[in-house]
């Protein structure tokens, strides 16, 4: 059956131009306030956080766990992601064209430094890591894929951002920067000190801004226009003298800029 515009003649609508569904923002809200949560929120606590109507929040939320998207605890009063919305984050993962690409530049680049690898995309003000390849004896009982962090305190983030001009940066970045331990950058005007050095160098590195105890130095795969895509590799703060690194830093760019070529010459974009 013809659509329409296709009987009047009319022009299809661009979906930029059609207005937001209330129901389904507030539904995609609380996924993803649930997936930032390290603990599962009661509804009191999803409605602090929210803002919501209680009465609209709870029937989202039981919808949600009919389907399976929302798990509840044993008392059934605190709620967490449910299995099912895995299926959409491997299904990203399965048809990224350029991620098996990556994973194998990470466990090369593992195999050529000895310690932890990561893939991630920028995410607007945030980074999503993609992959992970753990250092050989590594005992971290959980993967880093498919988190999301602030993108001013990580090397990644900060590789990605500096490919960025710096009014693009701060009409991504949230007014207040976040700290996730004592050495985070939060002033602005540090921050874009930080990405220049960045930018003249090739790579990012930062020592426990985001986690303590550990350092990174990542450097963006330069095969879109901005970069939105960087590999890093992380390693215990004590760790990161000058020389090692200096060596991960070279190892990190030759892999990465190998990895980009691949990617240009295979037409992903």
């Amino acid at each position: 059956m013809a659509q329409p515009h296709e009987r009047t003649g009319a022009a299809p609508v661009p979906l930029r131009d059609v207005p937001s569904v209330k129901s389904a923002e507030r539904t995609v809200r609380i996924l993803e306030t649930l997936a930032a949560s390290p603990t599962k929120l009661t509804l009191a606590e999803l409605q602090e956080r929210m803002g919501y109507p209680r009465s609209s929040l709870h029937a989202l939320v039981r919808t949600l766990r009919e389907l399976k998207w929302v798990e509840a605890d044993a008392a059934g009063s605190a709620f967490g992601v449910g299995p099912h919305a895995l299926l959409s984050g491997t299904a990203y993962l399965d048809r990224d064209p350029a991620l098996p690409y990556a994973c194998e530049a990470l466990e090369d680049l593992r195999a050529e430094v000895g310690h932890t690898t990561h893939y991630a995309r920028r995410d607007g003000a945030h980074v999503l890591y993609l992959a992970s390849r753990d250092r050989r004896d590594s005992v971290r009982l959980f993967s880093r894929v498919g988190r999301r962090l602030p993108a001013h305190l990580t090397a990644l983030g900060q590789a990605l951002l500096a490919a960025l001009t710096p009014e693009e940066i701060d009409s991504v970045l949230p007014p207040t920067l976040e700290a996730l331990t004592e050495n985070t950058i939060t002033d602005r005007a540090a921050l874009h000190a930080e990405l220049d050095v960045v930018r003249s160098r090739g790579w990012a590195f930062e020592s426990e801004q985001g986690t303590p105890g550990v350092a990174c130095v990542a450097a963006v795969v330069d095969y879109r226009i901005p970069a939105t895509d960087a590999i890093s590799c992380s390693m215990p703060a004590e760790a990161a003298t000058d020389s090692e690194i200096h060596r991960i830093a070279a190892a990190v760019l030759a892999r990465t800029q190998d990895l980009a070529t691949t990617l240009r010459r295979a037409g992903i974009r």
